[in-house]
């Protein structure tokens, strides 16, 4: 039986642990702890969280911080980068079988095949410390928004084939970086090499411009959500899909009623 999760990215509450409990009382079935500026969670709280979302029913996922770039000409940089991440690890490791986001890293001046052979590379190394540590986590790089940013789908298809890391499908940062395009079919079709049976997708409309994503956008305008509703049930791939639009929880709620409304039923 296909299995789908709905959820905000962040906390709908003042706290972590007030949001899984909003968010159980809410209808919805996951959320996903932002780190993005930063990582203030003890792993005294995130054993707290864990234990929560345990008992609550609620998949935990994490947003790794976005002051990372894997392929940055100051080494430096990329050693702090893959600690950000891996300081994510540690903590999602108490949330169970959880998916670390992030957004991998920038072109600069290299070449789109010597910054993908350097971020599989960085992939590779975090992925040897998460099995030392037996953390129960899964790297999970995200599509990203602006042309400068590695991170295409093809890119992250290719990332995840070749590492066997998890993968983030963000629609709205591939509508953005296509100039205003959109084919869920074909994006389906695309990851069917891997294999999955379950998929992590952010979804958010999104504002852009010729360098690609500017912000993103309450669910009422594009790229349509119910298209792709409708496509991912008839895939009858499980699938986590966590709301980034600036009213997350309740655009969460819109897309519930349009799968219910599509015939699904929530568990």
């Amino acid at each position: 039986m296909q299995k789908i999760l709905l959820g905000p990215a962040g906390s709908p509450a003042a706290s972590t642990l007030e949001g899984i409990d909003k968010v159980k009382s809410l209808g919805l079935q996951a959320m996903e702890v932002q780190f993005s500026h930063g990582i203030k969670m003890s792993l005294q709280l995130a054993k707290q969280v864990g234990e929560e979302a345990k008992n609550q029913k609620i998949y935990l996922s994490v947003h790794a911080p976005y002051f990372i770039n894997l392929v940055s000409e100051d080494k430096k940089k990329i050693k702090e980068s893959k600690q950000r991440i891996l300081d994510s690890c540690e903590r999602a490791n108490f949330f169970g079988k959880s998916r670390v986001v992030f957004h991998p890293a920038y072109f600069g001046k290299m070449s789109k095949e010597e910054c993908y052979q350097s971020v599989k590379h960085e992939i590779f190394d975090m992925m040897e410390i998460i099995k030392k540590n037996s953390w129960d986590v899964e790297l999970a790089p995200e599509t990203t928004g602006k042309h400068s940013a590695f991170g295409s789908l093809d890119e992250i298809i290719r990332l995840s084939k070749e590492t066997k890391c998890s993968l983030c499908i963000d629609c709205a940062h591939i509508y953005a970086r296509n100039d205003g395009k959109i084919d869920y079919s074909e994006i389906f079709d695309k990851i069917k090499i891997l294999k999955k049976k379950e998929l992590h997708f952010h979804f958010s409309n999104i504002n852009f411009s010729s360098k690609g994503e500017l912000n993103h956008l309450n669910l009422d305008s594009k790229p349509p959500f119910e298209p792709f509703a409708k496509e991912l049930l008839k895939r009858k791939i499980d699938a986590t899909i966590i709301s980034e639009s600036p009213v997350t929880w309740q655009d969460s709620l819109k897309m519930k009623k349009i799968f219910e409304r599509l015939g699904y039923k929530f568990q």
